[in-house]
């Protein structure tokens, strides 16, 4: 068996949100669908071990804020990197109240939705939340965030966390099999790859740096490591 077929399953990248008195929160996902039509059904998957999972469960509501092609890595980071237990998610965003109180983007995002939960299922590690539609809206025309985008142009990587975590081994014999000018390094904390003919445009380093050659403060532009914790792939 190839579990490989299973990568070329197609995912967004979304920020999954919920409101319970007065603390709010959200997570990244890639695992959001519609499942009906009459009434609209949306369904989301969330790791139990998440504060998300926790939160959405007490509260009975979520949202679902679609995120645009040229979201910042730092956003990804915050929302996939870090856990709301510790850290107000919301305080360092741009966001506003949907119909129903649950909070949603209003930076980077393309469109939002927000769900009342009716059903949930047990499926291991995540439980499948299915809400009916309860408010939704455009906020501008642009392309969505895919996660074949961020993994293959952003150079992003999933937590251990997400459903479709292929795998500290799996993501560095990707690296290996490409063929690279010189080295790529990996964060050892969320996972993601250095590659010098990218760079990070972000932060004003230019493709074609070695990473020998980056600023000593550089640090990981998704979960704000040190370069020094680097591993060489």
């Amino acid at each position: 068996m190839d579990i490989k077929a299973l990568f070329d399953i197609t995912y967004g990248l979304y920020v999954v949100s919920t409101r319970y008195g007065e603390i709010i929160n959200g997570q990244i996902a890639n695992t959001v669908f519609q499942v009906t039509a009459e009434p609209i059904n949306v369904a989301v998957s969330i790791n139990k071990q998440n504060y998300t999972h926790e939160l959405i469960e007490k509260s009975g509501r979520f949202g679902v804020s679609i995120l645009a092609q040229d979201t910042p890595m730092e956003l990804i980071g915050l929302f996939g990197f870090n856990c709301g237990r510790n850290v107000n998610k919301f305080a360092k965003v741009k966001y506003k109240n949907a119909a129903g109180g649950t909070p949603v983007l209003t930076e980077y995002c393309i469109d939002y939705l927000e769900c009342d939960l009716r059903q949930k299922f047990d499926v291991g590690t995540h439980t499948i939340f299915v809400g009916e539609l309860l408010d939704a809206d455009v906020l501008k025309k642009d392309k969505p965030l895919t996660y074949a985008y961020y993994h293959e142009v952003k150079k992003g990587t999933a937590p251990k966390t997400a459903p479709t975590y292929r795998g500290i081994n799996a993501e560095i014999s990707e690296v290996k099999e490409e063929q690279q000018t010189a080295s790529k390094y990996r964060c050892p904390i969320c996972g993601y790859i250095y590659d010098p003919e990218v760079g990070d445009v972000n932060h004003n380093i230019m493709p074609g740096t070695r990473f020998e050659d980056l600023p000593s403060d550089w640090c990981c532009p998704i979960c704000t490591a040190a370069k020094s914790l680097f591993i060489k792939v």
